[in-house]
């Protein structure tokens, strides 16, 4: 368990410091970007299935109205 710990506490120490030096490289805060990231995760993981779910909307929505005939004589 005690090996475990360490690991947590290495990626702790040392994962964070992304979003450090991301604001300190663009000149913003450190909360900004973390919020940013934290945004974008829920945008992306909602997102996906409404986008999937408007467009086979729009597929059906198309495929009902225009029919393909075969030939002339199916009127």
């Amino acid at each position: 368990m005690n090996r475990l710990i360490r690991i947590r506490h290495f990626f702790e120490k040392h994962g964070f410091a992304v979003s450090t030096r991301l604001a300190e490289t663009l000149g913003m805060k450190v909360k900004s970007v973390r919020l940013f990231f934290i945004y974008a995760s829920f945008s992306t993981i909602i997102g996906g299935p409404v986008l999937y779910l408007i467009i086979a909307f729009w597929l059906k929505m198309k495929d009902m109205i225009y029919t393909k005939r075969s030939s002339v004589f199916d009127l």
